[in-house]
């Protein structure tokens, strides 16, 4: 098992890859790390990153998620889709070819809905700001065209037009259509497409179906298409939050299988219909017996931090990256001594 990282676009730095690996990491996961340009990612730009990294001594081990203007007309059946999902295999392809392993994606036109219930609302320990969430402040309004996945606006969509609802035969065949394009490509370069559960677990939002919900989900996104190419972006946060789950089983289930490629490592407060992102060590999930189940289970694959709450510090992403890797590490040290 690997301890890395995941960056965003305007965390992506010399300076953080360096403060990651001072802090253990051995790899790093870039998210949605270029614009939309000409609709490719290209081999040239993959390769750069790596390279960046491989100067601090971390490995580029995945990519987290497609430009959102690069993938809605697959999710949403559109015309275009041919189109787009050409230009989805040459991105794959231009990944593979420079060598990173796992690409992650998020099959969702809503992306991760959460909210903090106010900007500094204090509940956390000590007094941070925690992520929450409760399914009955849910608003089910649909969706802007325009506002496709989230945190986003795509220009080009309309205007005046809201997203679609979907149903569950619509949404698995969308993503069939997707893994079977794609699932070839990355078994070639021996690369996992690695699908996130839906965040929150909850069927339907904005009038969306969402596949990804359930243990029973997850089990049969990976029989949809039978490729070791097909597997999970295994976020444990959002899988301990399910209806009826039991964690551990979980884990020991998936990652027996041999089908995650990387692991979102956060603890939770409980679950659905309401919860809280909290701490690594303050939440319902005991971390070292989730941890060590992984490892019991052979898991070679990186495991990260996921979301932190915002601390009162001078830069509260680098000191909850390193209070969670601090954690991380001191637990995976426990067995390697």
């Amino acid at each position: 098992m690997k301890l890395g990282i995941a960056m965003h676009p305007e965390k992506w730095s010399d300076r953080h890859l360096a403060m990651a690996r001072q802090l253990g990491c051995e790899t790093v996961i870039a998210w949605v790390p270029f614009g939309a340009g000409d609709g490719v990612w290209h081999a040239e730009d993959f390769e750069r990153i790596f390279l960046q990294a491989k100067k601090h001594g971390l490995v580029l081990e995945g990519i987290e998620n497609f430009h959102p203007q690069h993938i809605d007309h697959v999710v949403l059946d559109e015309p275009g889709k041919d189109e787009q999902m050409a230009n989805l295999v040459k991105t794959v392809t231009n990944a593979g070819e420079v060598g990173i392993k796992c690409f992650g994606y998020n099959f969702s036109c809503c992306g991760v809905q959460g909210y903090y219930s106010e900007v500094n609302n204090g509940d956390g320990r000590g007094a941070a700001a925690i992520k929450k969430f409760d399914e009955d402040k849910v608003d089910h309004s649909p969706l802007p065209s325009r506002r496709f996945w989230f945190n986003t606006e795509i220009e080009r969509r309309s205007a005046v037009d809201v997203l679609p609802p979907t149903t569950p035969e619509q949404h698995w065949a969308r993503l069939k259509y997707f893994l079977e394009n794609l699932c070839p490509v990355a078994e070639k370069y021996g690369m996992k497409l690695c699908a996130h559960p839906d965040d929150p677990p909850i069927e339907y939002l904005k009038g969306t179906f969402r596949p990804l919900t359930s243990v029973e989900g997850m089990r049969k996104l990976l029989a949809l298409v039978d490729s070791p190419a097909n597997c999970l972006e295994f976020c444990q946060g959002t899988i301990s939050t399910m209806r009826g789950i039991d964690i551990y089983a979980a884990i020991e289930e998936f990652a027996s299988s041999g089908r995650i490629g990387y692991v979102h490592f956060r603890n939770t407060s409980g679950t659905l219909p309401r919860y809280s992102e909290v701490f690594i060590d303050d939440g319902y999930v005991d971390m070292k017996k989730a941890m060590s189940i992984y490892e019991k289970c052979g898991f070679g694959g990186t495991i990260i931090p996921d979301h932190s709450p915002r601390l009162d510090a001078a830069d509260w992403w680098e000191t909850g990256m390193a209070f969670a890797l601090g954690y991380m590490r001191g637990i995976m040290r426990t067995w390697k001594t």
